[in-house]
């Protein structure tokens, strides 16, 4: 019989949380400073609540948290006086300050400081709140816990006495639909209903809640379903007509039916049991349509098979076979010409599940010499390589146990690569990987270890010397060191330099590091940031920008490479890329090509399945082109479909391509490394990505998406509507072409009871994935959800959506049945 699936997406929340402990809480931006707070988290792990005596209760939802951390002690006078004033002086706040970092996206961060009674409470709760955020599984909960969720944030939201202001019941739904309704129907539920009322938090139970938004919202579209069923001849289902449901439309019939068997008696009758709110009609063995409604918002109804979201891939093939999740300039946090850059952004990245991230050194022209990360000359702001290694170490492998990637871009003098090299060596400890496995020898012919064989290590991307020079240096280097030359070993061997690197061709990178024409010559922190500021107010016209670009040179990154910082690149080696047909005679496993989006895709035009076969073997990164100063994105879908491994992104623009990014990394447990399907590994297997007749042993699908509804899409009066796209293979990608009416003033229970929209032939599911995107009447997105093809359910289901930084919103779905079969071409139907 078929089994229900237990969809485990909680973490413990520890008890001394659930307890609450009490915390002086400030926000240095905007100097908020509250004492005497009591801050607790509830047993699901959804909010981070606090309440102080006199003020209102407020949330964060644990969601939105993306790290917690110590924080440094304030600098701001404002906030030590108030904390002086309550007993906590300056000299005894080290290691008590716990720092909340939360935000809808991953360049807009606010930050939240708690101050603990004593540096043990603070301890425990940084790994305590350390241990339940990035709960990535919590993002896909059913539409039903979506709703008890809102119901707990509401009962939090009290106001200074403790009470639930009506008003902030009415301002969740008061979309489309006057305060009456709303009044009415919490006096038809026995509750205060006066504009101005509050309500006790034991009054209002989850039970009154439920009963409420069914009364606001009423799902007039399930009852359709439910009548269309059952032949609108009675008020409840038989166990026979669930079961002929559940079975012809609830499941897909391309599964294999001993691992996903059909639904029995007894199954339905599980089902009943646990979704049928009346005793009398459980008795009976029928389903109302309020039981049926609650089993169709439950998660055994998720729109994808939930066992997707757990790590259920092979860990055990070469690095070469999975895609792997990358970023571009990743210091940065807006435009690429301008812009800040900021150490936050690494570690966002990171436990965002990205594996590949870049840094740009060059030399500080400070007293120090430390070396720093910066975007080259196109005036952004710098800041620290060691305090970006740093925020590696403390980040790499929060989220994914998997190996990390750090591609350099080494403008540095040799002196301060010999700085980065000590860094990495010594921050990172034995995170690094400075020589290679001994079963993985860098020889030709030999594959690449697998994630698993590089758990938890840190790869370095540089170029490398040839081993006869880089032998010669290092020698050099011993000889000078021991003679106790304290000067820093600058100049060894300076003549080799030609000869140093395997070709001393560069490797253009898609980046403004150029030089300037001569009336820029600026080198100068201030004038950066003044740069940075004035593109930031709209100063800066595009014509400006444009006219910087073009007096750019383009500054390669160095060749002389520093033989110590040599030795650490091992299965990372970038090369000039000299064709396909030498990459193969000369089989070098560990070498790999980066390439601007307009290089690489000129490659696939012209040797689509060469490039296929190149990624089966060593990989390939691919990264945006110079000219995307405002840090838009390329669709990295046809990249993935020619098996490119790193496709780098600016993961701080949440645009289109950023959601198919993140929608397609939250599978596999969201480790930032997927599997490739099978034909683009195999050396036997050729695949051709731009082909239109089905692949060797891939059976195509059929898919059809019927758009019925939306639940709480908006609070606001507005139109909307729902557009369905499909990317996959060119010959499955299909966009801007299936969208439902508009359907006016409604932005709570608008129904669409579209026709179907049908994707007749998908030739290669297992790489195509679902856009579902709901819009206003400005065009403006609402809400989007990311939805793999390969892992996709049958049936009558609600999709949630998430905002365009892929972050889950707490009500707004829609409800879709989505019909899956094998293809079938014309006339063989």
């Amino acid at each position: 019989m078929a089994k229900p699936y237990e969809f485990n997406w909680q973490k413990p929340v520890p008890s001394f949380m659930q307890d609450g402990a009490v915390f002086d809480r400030y926000e240095e931006e905007s100097f908020v400073f509250e004492s005497n707070c009591l801050f607790q988290v509830d047993e699901f792990g959804f909010f981070l609540s606090w309440k102080s005596e006199e003020k209102e209760g407020q949330v964060l939802e644990c969601s939105l948290i993306n790290s917690v951390r110590f924080g440094a002690v304030p600098k701001d006078p404002k906030i030590l006086t108030a904390l002086e004033a309550v007993g906590k002086s300056e000299n005894e706040l080290e290691g008590r300050i716990v720092c909340v970092c939360s935000g809808t996206d991953l360049v807009n961060i606010s930050f939240t400081f708690m101050v603990a009674e004593n540096t043990e409470i603070a301890k425990q709760w940084v790994e305590g709140l350390g241990s339940i955020i990035h709960n990535f599984r919590a993002n896909n909960v059913s539409p039903m816990t979506c709703l008890k969720k809102h119901w707990m944030k509401l009962a939090f939201l009290t106001n200074t006495n403790g009470k639930i202001p009506v008003r902030s019941i009415t301002r969740t739904f008061a979309s489309g639909k006057t305060e009456k309704v709303i009044f009415q129907a919490l006096k038809e539920l026995g509750l205060p209903s006066g504009k101005n009322d509050e309500i006790e938090p034991a009054a209002f139970t989850y039970e009154k809640f439920y009963e409420l938004t069914q009364k606001i919202c009423p799902r007039t579209d399930i009852e359709d379903l439910f009548k269309k069923i059952n032949g609108d001849k009675t008020d409840y289902l038989t166990v026979d007509q669930l079961v002929s449901f559940l079975n012809e439309h609830q499941r897909d019939p391309r599964l294999n039916e001993i691992l996903f068997p059909f639904y029995d008696t007894k199954r339905a009758m599980q089902i009943i049991e646990t979704y049928e709110p009346d005793e009398d009609l459980k008795s009976k063995g029928v389903i109302s349509s309020d039981g049926f409604c609650r089993y169709l918002m439950s998660d055994e109804n998720a729109p994808v098979f939930l066992d997707r979201l757990e790590l259920y891939q092979e860990m055990d093939h070469p690095l070469a076979h999975y895609f792997i999740s990358s970023s571009h300039n990743t210091y940065l946090t807006g435009r690429q010409f301008g812009g800040k850059s900021s150490v936050e952004m690494y570690r966002q990245v990171l436990l965002a599940g990205c594996r590949c991230v870049e840094l740009d050194c060059w030399d500080g022209k400070g007293e120090d010499q430390e070396p720093i990360i910066t975007h080259g000359k196109a005036m952004c702001t710098d800041i620290l390589f060691k305090d970006v290694i740093q925020a590696i170490k403390e980040t790499a492998f929060v989220t994914s146990e998997y190996p990390v990637i750090l591609s350099f871009e080494n403008h540095c003098s040799k002196y301060q690569q010999y700085k980065m090299s000590k860094y990495c060596e010594d921050l990172f400890g034995d995170l690094l990987l400075k020589q290679p496995l001994e079963t993985h020898p860098l020889d030709p012919g030999k594959a690449l270890p697998s994630p698993n064989d590089l758990k938890r290590k840190i790869l370095i991307k540089n170029k490398r010397l040839k081993p006869e020079v880089e032998k010669k240096q290092l020698d050099a280097l011993k000889k000078m060191m021991e003679a106790g030359e304290t000067t820093a070993p600058v100049n060894i061997l300076e003549d080799d330099n030609e000869e140093e690197i395997e070709s001393a061709d560069q490797e253009e990178e898609a980046h403004p590091e150029y030089k300037f024409g001569s009336d820029l010559t600026v080198d100068d922190y201030s004038q950066k940031e003044s740069v940075a500021i004035s593109v930031k107010k709209g100063l800066v016209t595009v014509e400006d920008e444009q006219a910087w670009m073009a007096s750019y040179k383009y500054v390669g990154a160095t060749t002389n490479i520093h033989p110590y910082l040599s030795t650490m690149v091992n299965y990372a080696q970038p090369v000039k890329f000299q064709g396909f047909d030498v990459a193969e005679e000369r089989n070098i496993h560990h070498n790999m090509s980066s390439f601007n989006e307009s290089v690489g895709l000129g490659y696939l035009k012209t040797h689509a399945i060469e490039f296929v076969n190149y990624n089966k073997r060593q990989m390939s990164r691919i990264y945006p082109k110079g000219g995307r100063v405002d840090s838009s994105n390329y669709m990295p879908q046809i990249f993935w479909n020619a098996g490119c491994q790193m496709v780098s992104l600016n993961y701080q623009t949440p645009d289109l391509a950023m959601q198919l990014n993140q929608g397609k990394f939250e599978y596999n447990g969201s480790c930032g490394y997927l599997l490739k399907p099978d034909f683009m590994r195999r050396p036997d297997r050729t695949f051709d990505p731009f082909s239109e007749t089905p692949v060797d042993g891939v059976i195509a699908a059929t898919c059809s998406v019927q758009v019925i509804s939306g639940q709480f899409l908006s609070d606001k009066k507005i139109g909307t509507y729902v557009e369905v796209d499909m990317y996959g293979l060119p010959t499955d990608t299909i966009r801007k072409e299936f969208r439902t009416r508009m359907v006016m003033n409604n932005g709570l229970n608008p129904v669409y009871n579209e026709e179907s929209f049908v994707f007749r032939k998908v030739i290669l599911p297992d790489l195509a994935v679902l856009r579902i995107a709901v819009y206003d009447d400005n065009n403006k997105l609402i809400g989007q959800r990311i939805l793999p093809l390969d892992g996709l359910q049958a049936g009558y289901r609600h999709i949630s959506l998430r905002n365009e930084g892929n972050k889950p919103l707490s009500l707004p779905t829609v409800f879709c049945n989505i019909v899956l079969k094998t293809y079938v071409p014309d006339g063989f139907g």
